[in-house]
């Protein structure tokens, strides 16, 4: 049994399928220590079928959260990305990455990229298949696949990737954890989605070992009552880490986008990409939706010849691989979504550029459409076809197609000792189901402000991203941003389509915050993820706008500060002002397709 893990470490352990008879019965066992270029060896397991026919290729997965289970003759319940990679045969490889369970070395959270001058997860991945390639008969060519983290050591292997790499499939991989991955959304921290997972992930293990650090006992399953009490972020040090988490004190340390979270950002490395490369990712992923699309946007903008397709479907973080894909808490989807990636997509991918089956003829972009509930191809995500549209925040609590109306606002007071919850139930950490949740439960808070479209009398269907356009104005120097983007049903249920936040002393730079004068109308701007999503006929469009949104992001105290240092007193109450009408157009832009 694995201890408790987040979902960002749950996300590389695939639903057990084939069963470990089955496996012991089918494939033989190797385990080796690779020596890398500087002499650090990594722990390796290495499965190949007993009874293939000719060579095979070799399908890898590199991870931090441990290749075992460990011993020549201990077996795991299930081998690649799905049952029929495993019946279908190949040659699968497990890796412990650089400092990580039993690998040497020194482990570097999101290792930065060298590009060569030095070694790196892709020095360290080409390292692996040179050695694969002599020590292991295969046919030559190798392809590698993983979710979440070890999606990103699949990325990074991008990077002056093996000549024998031929196809890498990226799935909810991580490309920055400032502004959009995990950790932050534009500069806010996600709270318990880091405290939660770096209070055993990030403890330093004392030397090569098959065991994770024991999982942290919060005594209470109440998130929100218990990181209320932790008070300002150093409560975690002073009541819980006592400075023993070394990531943790890296992210206090690190408030801005400064060289530390620069040097992890994976985008510049993608440019003249060699292998195929299938990027998957759900749009109801709280992890690394971000990751996904921006990976995608990079080798279109990078490398826009190589050979990429982009998978989204109506998934929370690896719900491609662990779920059937039908539904989300309250959301349903109508099918088996997942089966559909897995036998359409992901496996006739990697069985064309590993085993030279025929061309699937993937389109660039496969998508799937919430609402309508249907799959979509595009030649191109966005879809170009898509053209703008404004929804803009009008008197009485409207939004309209027709233009910003009177000028006009609505004020709320944000309390940083009451903020808004993100869930209605009780939660320790950070749900999935959140991403799809019925909002009524904040519905007639104060600090709540709503605007809402009239009964749609045709089909609304939005593709690609969501601008934000804020006018505001606050009688603190800071504050937080929270836009949602909420389907009405007919039924009453307000379903969560998208929501994001921007940290407001980050809005016109993550590098240099600014303060908010008190009481000028001030321009807040940003993008929230990407959506396919269909708001149907006789359903209404709702955008809630909040300023804290708690646990799930820290508080803000509304004063101009080092967030990560601020004091108790800090915390002070402010009224913050949205504006609307032809001098302060609030609005929200969408992409539309025709119909």
């Amino acid at each position: 049994m694995r201890p408790w893990l987040p979902l960002l470490a749950l996300a590389c352990v695939p639903a057990p399928a084939q069963g470990v008879p089955w496996i012991r019965d089918h494939y033989a066992k190797r385990e080796a220590m690779i020596p890398m270029r500087d002499g650090v060896r990594l722990f390796t397991a290495i499965y190949t079928p007993k009874a293939a026919k000719g060579p095979l290729p070799v399908l890898m997965e590199r991870t931090p959260y441990g290749a075992g289970p460990y011993g020549p003759e201990a077996y795991p319940d299930t081998l690649g990305p799905s049952e029929r990679f495993a019946r279908e045969g190949f040659i699968f490889v497990c890796q412990d990455v650089r400092g990580r369970m039993r690998s040497e070395g020194a482990f570097v959270d999101m290792t930065p990229v060298l590009d060569g001058a030095g070694v790196d997860e892709a020095t360290d991945t080409s390292d692996t298949v040179d050695w694969l390639l002599k020590n292991v008969p295969s046919n030559g060519r190798v392809g590698q696949w993983g979710i979440s983290y070890p999606a990103y050591y699949a990325a990074a292997a991008l990077a002056g990737a093996h000549p024998a790499m031929k196809a890498v499939s990226p799935q909810a991989p991580i490309a920055d954890w400032f502004t959009g991955d995990d950790f932050h959304r534009n500069g806010a921290l996600w709270l318990p989605h880091l405290f939660n997972f770096i209070a055993s992930f990030g403890r330093p293990r004392p030397g090569p070992t098959e065991h994770w650090a024991p999982p942290f006992r919060h005594g209470t399953q109440d998130g929100y009552a218990f990181f209320l009490a932790m008070g300002p972020l150093s409560g975690a040090n002073e009541l819980h880490f006592k400075g023993g988490i070394p990531f943790w004190n890296d992210v206090m340390a690190h408030g801005t986008y400064d060289a530390f979270w620069k040097a992890r950002d994976l985008r510049p490395h993608l440019k003249g990409v060699r292998p195929a490369v299938l990027t998957v990712g759900g749009w109801f992923d709280a992890e690394n939706l971000y990751g996904t699309l921006q990976v995608h946007k990079a080798l279109d903008r990078q490398s826009p010849s190589t050979d990429h397709r982009l998978v989204m479907g109506p998934w929370f973080h690896g719900g491609w691989g662990r779920s059937t894909g039908e539904r989300l808490g309250g959301a349903e989807f109508g099918s088996a979504t997942s089966e559909y990636y897995q036998a359409r997509i992901e496996f006739p991918f990697f069985m064309h550029h590993l085993k030279g089956a025929p061309d699937p003829g993937l389109p660039r972009a496969s998508v799937f459409q919430t609402g309508s509930n249907a799959w979509r191809q595009f030649p191109a995500w966005p879809p170009s076809e898509a053209r703008p549209v404004s929804l803009w925040f009008q008197a009485g609590a409207r939004l309209g197609f027709d233009g910003p109306g009177p000028e006009g606002s609505v004020s709320y007071v944000s309390d940083p000792s009451r903020p808004v919850p993100f869930w209605e139930g009780v939660d320790i950490g950070m749900p999935k189901e959140y991403m799809t949740a019925d909002q009524r439960f904040v519905d007639g808070r104060p600090d709540v402000a709503t605007f809402r479209t009239a009964l749609l009398e045709r089909d609304l269907p939005v593709a690609g991203p969501i601008q934000a356009d804020l006018w505001v104005t606050t009688t603190g120097t800071d504050a937080d941003w929270v836009v949602k983007v909420i389907d009405v049903r007919p039924d009453g249920c307000e379903q969560l389509v998208r929501g994001e936040v921007m940290r407001g002393k980050f809005r016109n730079s993550f590098e240099r915050p600014e303060p908010f004068v008190p009481g000028r109308p001030t321009r807040v701007a940003f993008a929230l993820n990407d959506v396919c999503h269909t708001f149907l006929k006789g359903h209404r469009l709702m955008v809630q706008v909040q300023s804290s949104w708690f646990p799930l992001m820290d508080r803000n105290p509304q004063v101009f500060t080092d967030i990560y240092h601020a004091k108790a007193g800090d915390f002070r109450k402010a009224t913050h002002r949205v504006l609307f009408g032809p001098g302060h157009p609030s609005r929200l832009e969408l992409g539309v397709l025709p119909k």
